[in-house]
């Protein structure tokens, strides 16, 4: 019993204790102080650095509340590491709308409509019953079969590689010059449908000199026995992992293998190509809209802006610019030029780069889409050159700039080759179905190289991106002013002494 009432009263306090201290959690006071707080025993003696520290604590959020300055560059200072400029770029999308719907708006009033679709059908042809461009495209079969069956008589021994690289060559020159001498000496093939047939028959010749190359260096891993061979000659490719069939050499001499690679978007030839898994519709349908959307945007806007700007001012700048040497009306009408020639460059580039190129794609279910890079970003020429336009950058390098390397020329030379290269099939695409010679394309990319030796040299940044987009801007219609103007004056020239006499019908 004495235990008992020992013990028992101290259980009720305890009891009590735990009883108050959870009821003291709960309540909080008005000073947002708890009442279990409030209970603690006040004998207990505070932290001295707990202390100094919550004090320091008060004095700086006292001053962050008065202090409304810290040490920080403005936005658009090149020190800023600020980056996000996506609202101004918008801004200037908006701005080249409106600019260029006043243009075209000031046209349409000045001039009327123009658009003539019969117009643009006559651009390719002159007789409906004659179709001379279409059949020259149809005979560049005669060169494809020619490059296979010499291939198979190469791999079965039966040629010599000398006798192969002979016959190769001959056929390489006849794919070039055969339309060539067409284009000059039939007089119903159109500028613009004798410039399809040239850009046909050069992308042929890139493709089975890509052909030629990459078959020898199959025949000579086979003699060597090599166990493997460099990814970049593709023969054979690794085995793959999604159960597809690969072809190794000879096998791909076939019918089916070569005409794939003619009509897939890519100039380098492999034996194996990556591909996708299936034909997506959507992504299909899409593109091929854009395809015809745009085609008929850059007809509609060349037949409304561009020939109204050159042939309006074509005569004014024979009689007062070219012939009197008046630079400024020259810069004026060159720049009157410039802005609407430039938007129907963007608009194709957008067209075959990315829409054409794309829906061939997807149709042949190729799986390298890599067709262009951040050109636009381009901050030296030579970047721009190099990633524009991916699938001539990847033939260049493959079978013209590494072979030169490889045999012993300096980097320097095997550049201004490949701008030599470059500026022959610029002047072959724009001379030849014009009839005239002037090598102002050819002079244009040659001008290429002491262009990028200068933006590289002295010019980085923001205004090396600024002086490639100027000469973008700039330098193509300075191009297509002079072979315009020297178009004009050789069939024209009775008509430019009296401007008012030009039918824009």
């Amino acid at each position: 019993m004495g235990d008992r009432s020992e013990f028992g009263p101290v259980t009720r306090l305890r009891r009590r204790a735990t009883i108050s201290s959870t009821k003291g959690e709960l309540l909080t006071g008005s000073n947002g102080v708890t009442s279990a707080s409030a209970s603690r025993p006040r004998h207990r003696r505070t932290d001295p650095l707990t202390k100094e520290s919550a004090e320091e604590t008060r004095k700086s959020s006292r001053s962050d509340n008065i202090s409304c300055h810290k040490l920080q560059e403005s936005m658009l200072s090149s020190a800023s590491s600020f980056k996000n400029y996506r609202g101004i770029l918008n801004w200037c999308v908006v701005m080249l709308v409106l600019s260029n719907a006043r243009l075209f708006l000031e046209n349409l009033l000045r001039h009327g409509v123009l658009v003539d679709p019969i117009q643009g059908v006559s651009l390719f042809l002159k007789d409906p019953c004659s179709w001379p461009a279409a059949c020259i495209v149809i005979v560049s079969n005669v060169f494809i079969l020619v490059a296979l069956y010499t291939e198979r008589k190469l791999a079965m021994g039966t040629l010599s590689e000398k006798l192969g690289l002979l016959i190769h060559c001959i056929n390489l020159t006849v794919v070039l010059c055969f339309p060539m001498l067409t284009v000059l000496m039939v007089p119903s093939v159109t500028p613009v449908g004798g410039a399809f047939a040239l850009g046909v028959h050069t992308i042929l010749f890139l493709k089975l000199y890509s052909y030629k190359d990459v078959n020898r260096w199959c025949r000579e891993r086979l003699r060597v026995k090599a166990r493997s061979l460099s990814r970049s000659l593709s023969c054979p490719s690794p085995p793959s992992t999604d159960g597809a069939v690969h072809v190794s050499y000879p096998g791909n001499l076939t019918f089916k293998d070569l005409y794939y690679f003619v009509f897939a978007p890519t100039l380098c030839y492999e034996l194996n190509y990556p591909r996708s898994k299936s034909v997506r519709m959507g992504f299909l349908l899409r593109r091929l809209f854009e395809m015809l959307l745009l085609i008929q945007l850059l007809v509609g806007l060349t037949q409304q802006q561009q020939n109204v700007e050159l042939l309006i001012n074509l005569p004014f700048l024979y009689l007062d610019g070219l012939k009197e040497m008046d630079y400024s009306r020259m810069i004026e009408r060159l720049l009157r030029l410039a802005v609407p020639n430039h938007f129907l460059w963007l608009i194709f580039f957008y067209w075959f780069f990315h829409s054409s190129m794309n829906f061939v794609a997807e149709l042949l279910r190729f799986g390298d889409r890599e067709f262009y890079r951040d050109w636009w970003n381009s901050e030296t020429v030579t970047y721009f050159w190099q990633n524009w336009n991916i699938p001539v950058h990847k033939w260049c390098i493959r079978h013209f700039y590494k072979p030169l390397l490889r045999k012993g020329a300096s980097k320097l030379v095997s550049q201004s080759a490949v701008f030599f290269a470059s500026a022959f099939f610029h002047e072959y695409l724009v001379s030849v179905p014009l009839r005239m010679f002037r090598l102002w394309a050819f002079m244009g990319m040659m001008a290429q190289l002491p262009l990028a030796w200068f933006v590289g040299r002295f010019l980085r940044g923001n205004y090396g991106n600024a002086a490639v987009w100027l000469s973008l801007i700039i330098g193509q219609p300075i191009a297509v002013l002079m072979y315009v103007h020297d178009y004009y004056v050789i069939n024209h020239l009775e008509e430019a002494a009296d401007p008012g006499a030009l039918d824009l019908q």
